[in-house]
């Protein structure tokens, strides 16, 4: 045990997490020529592409370190704020974190609250200076940064560049030297916390953990606490570029269990595996139900492939097990589901790879936050969709759920963010400078205002200096209203939204002006309305095509002109009662970018 080494990379998206790793693979064989390729660690293409880590992954490694060999177990974790529970569980099955920070941009958001998180745990943080190569890099400055974040040496912060490679074989002796030896008994019952879980369509569910104490053997009848659910260890083993079996893992050890489980809800990250003969007093800490923030409908395009999406919305959900769904039907769009996700980047690859790996075609509602309405017999109802509000005459009234943010800026767009924040119904709390030209500001702030379109509104204001990171902080009562989009004095159920009293007039104004470019004009008028409740606070109205039915008429008598002209208006008449209106996808999507 006094050999193994557990450790995880902590950085801001885009400071090199990924390219630093593969060099640490390729210093210690790990990967050999023919395999080696950029960001191996990455295997979805929606992750090259972007160049993010969305699913987190493990590794282990060989290093020889003074004659005396060395197992190093990296445990990656995904660098974006909404995965945030994945990150937490990743950094407990941890000894030490390899904090990582980009040269040429200082330290971002994401870097502090992931740090916040190690440092809770107790690691060992190792600082290190990555992207050195870069000509922007100011490794002055940034050495600053790291030293009043972490109060460390500044002898002690690596320089490094995963690129080149210059500065990994110091890193690797500093993992080694530094990060403590996994404590644990092999000879108490057996406790194991469950970091991750992927999808085999051949195996089943394959649950990634970390033994803290105790020993696992092929063929043990193992429970997982939780889920209070029993089975065989078929296979155990750990975790090379490709699965590598063992008869026997013990305290310490980072490996992989595949027990023929089908569904993904069986397997919860942050759960602890014990024996079920002789279990441990009592499960590791921390372990919680990852709730999901943002809500949205999702329809097929065309109303025949329903079962399909359902099948394809499975199959997605055994890979994502934080993905949430249910049917819902709406009059607009006909049948669909009502999916949670964990926040807007998470919505947006669920979407992609509805369409790429499954190729269906979707249409996506609205997306929300979850509310509590409580009615005047004081009873709460969760409401995931404003169609689901109960009448107004029998709310008490509505609770919004509220986040603290933290954006670190730099000093010259501070007053252009704190404009920004406010108009979104934020209150600043608390503003730090963190060196001379560097600014941490605290935000409390309702999770439906940065729902839409904040995020960029933030870069383009900080020419994308900005960073922001928040977590869910509680509900507080808020007055909220219902703003209904009527078509022709019909409903359009996918286009309701929960809007703050304040901002409703302006929004129903915004949304009906859009809506009229988007709309195709049809052979009669077509009349789009804001209301909320019974009151029509806005009006446009998309003009009728009308055909030349008099074309044909040269010459002749008034009568003759007259006549057609009464026929098409009693035509006309008659199809505004029955007429129906296509609402096209893209009005469904300007709804988004309304700023």
């Amino acid at each position: 045990m006094k050999n193994i080494r557990n450790f995880c990379i902590i950085a801001h998206i885009d400071h090199g997490k990924s390219t630093l790793a593969d060099r640490l693979l390729e210093m210690t064989e790990t990967i050999s020529e023919r395999d080696l390729q950029e960001q191996v660690l990455d295997d979805m293409d929606i992750e090259r592409e972007r160049g993010i880590t969305i699913k987190s992954h493990a590794i282990q490694m060989e290093y020889e370190h003074e004659n005396e060999k060395y197992i190093l177990n990296l445990i990656d974790t995904p660098g974006h704020v909404d995965f945030s529970y994945e990150v937490s569980r990743s950094i407990a099955a941890c000894e030490g974190a390899l904090l990582i920070v980009d040269a040429s941009q200082g330290i971002q958001a994401q870097t502090i609250s992931n740090l916040y998180l190690a440092i809770e745990h107790d690691l060992e943080i190792i600082p290190v200076l990555n992207k050195m190569d870069l000509e922007a890099a100011m490794p002055e400055e940034v050495k600053d940064q790291i030293v009043d974040l972490l109060g460390c040496n500044r002898e002690d912060i690596i320089e490094a560049s995963g690129k080149t490679g210059y500065g990994i074989d110091n890193i690797l002796n500093q993992i080694v030297e530094k990060i403590p030896s996994p404590k644990g008994s092999p000879d108490a019952p057996l406790q194991a916390l469950i970091f991750d879980s992927v999808f085999n369509s051949y195996r089943g569910i394959i649950a990634y953990f970390r033994i803290l104490n105790g020993t696992i053997k092929k063929g043990d009848f193992v429970k997982f606490v939780a889920t209070e659910k029993e089975y065989n260890a078929e296979e155990i083993g750990v975790l090379k570029l490709e699965l590598d079996p063992r008869q026997q893992l013990s305290a310490g050890d980072v490996g992989y269990i595949i027990s023929g489980i089908k569904t993904s809800t069986e397997v919860k990250v942050g759960d602890t595996i014990t024996h079920v003969k002789n279990q441990c007093d009592k499960a590791i800490e921390g372990f919680e139900d990852v709730k999901p923030m943002v809500f949205a409908g999702i329809y097929p395009v065309d109303a025949d492939d329903y079962e399909e999406l359902r099948s394809s919305i499975e199959k997605l959900q055994l890979n994502d097990a934080s993905l949430t769904f249910e049917p819902e039907s709406s009059a607009a769009l006909g049948f669909g589901f009502r999916c949670g996700f964990l926040g807007l980047l998470h919505m947006e690859i669920v979407q992609e790879r509805l369409d790429r790996e499954f190729d269906m075609a979707v249409i996506t509602t609205v997306p929300n936050v979850s509310f509590n309405v409580i009615t005047n017999k004081g009873e709460t109802i969760e409401v995931h969709n404003p169609s689901g509000m109960p009448e107004q005459k029998y709310i008490s009234h509505i609770e919004e759920p509220y986040i603290k943010a933290q954006i670190i800026t730099r000093s010259d767009y501070v007053g252009g963010i704190i404009k920004l924040c406010i108009d979104r119904r934020g209150t600043l709390t608390n503003q730090v400078y963190i060196g001379t030209d560097r600014v941490e500001l605290s935000f409390k702030m309702p999770l439906s205002e940065i729902v839409f379109g904040f995020y960029d509104r933030l870069k383009s204001i900080s020419k994308g200096y900005a960073s922001f990171d928040y977590y869910q902080s509680g509900f507080k009562p808020a007055k909220l209203i219902k703003l209904d989009i009527l078509l022709n004095g019909e409903k359009v159920d996918a286009l309701s939204t929960l809007i703050h009293v304040d901002n409703a007039y302006d929004f129903g104004r915004k949304m009906c002006v859009k809506l009229k470019e988007l709309i195709p004009r049809q052979q009669f008028d077509v009349a789009i309305q804001g209301a909320i409740g019974s009151k029509i606070i806005s009006r446009e109205t998309v003009k009728a095509l009308r055909k030349d039915v008099t074309a044909k008429c040269y010459g002749g008598d008034i009568t003759r002109k007259r006549k057609l002209l009464e026929k098409q208006k009693k035509g006309k008449k008659k199809m505004r009662q029955v007429g129906n209106v296509e609402v096209p996808q893209k009005a469904f999507l300007a709804v988004l970018k309304l700023d």
